[in-house]
Order: C-alpha cells, then sequence, then structure tokens
C-alpha cells in the first residue's frame, strides 16, 4: 500500500506543479499584453498629438509661402495654386513609396511585439 500512496502523492504534487505553471504563465501573458498595449497605445497618443502639432504648423507654413509667393507673382491665387500643387506632388510621392511606410511600421511593431 506504500507504494500506491507515494505514487499518488507523487501524481498530486505533479498535478499542482501544472497548474501553478498555468496559473504563472496565465499571469505572464496577461502582464505581456498589458504591456504591448499600453506601449502602442502611449505611442499613438503621442504620434497624434505631434501630428496634430505639426500639421497645425504645416497648414500656417503653407499659407504663409502661398501668401509669399503670390507676392512675388502679383497674384495671390498663383501662389495658391502653386502651393496646392506642391501638396500634391508630394502626395503622389509619398502614394508611390507606401509599401516602405507599411514594410517600417511593421518591422517597428514586430520587434517590439515580439520580443521575449
Amino acid at each position: 500500500m506504500n507504494i500506491f500512496e507515494s505514487i499518488n502523492n507523487t501524481s498530486n504534487k505533479a498535478s499542482d506543479i501544472g497548474e501553478r505553471y498555468i496559473d504563472k504563465s496565465y499571469e505572464y501573458f496577461k502582464l505581456k499584453v498589458f504591456q504591448q498595449l499600453s506601449y502602442t497605445i502611449s505611442m499613438a497618443g503621442k504620434a497624434l498629438i505631434i501630428g496634430a502639432v505639426l500639421f497645425i504648423g504645416l497648414i500656417l507654413l503653407a499659407i504663409a509661402g502661398a501668401i509669399a509667393i503670390g507676392e512675388l507673382l502679383q497674384s495671390y491665387a498663383l501662389g495658391y495654386l502653386i502651393v496646392g500643387a506642391l501638396f500634391l506632388i508630394i502626395a503622389f510621392i509619398i502614394y508611390k513609396v507606401r509599401y516602405l511606410v507599411d514594410a517600417r511600421i511593421i518591422s517597428k511593431l514586430q520587434s517590439k511585439f515580439f520580443k521575449s
């Protein structure tokens, strides 16, 4: 009977160790998901704030540039047309190299999300 009690105790210990391992693994993955989620949200928030400020600055620079070009050419409409065309050219270039932006974002997220 002593052998059966020993086997029973050993299997109970193994079961307890397995349950603790599962619980600790669950807690670890919960913490890892929280870390990645908080990092991603904080990065998105910073990007949104910085992007908004840069967007306002770009709008003001575009208006000032259009007025300056308009004064040089003595036609405000032509100044605004040149600045608008410049933005369209920049947008077209960004559209053509969008795959580079996607690759960079994916590689950055990959290194942060899948690190051990």
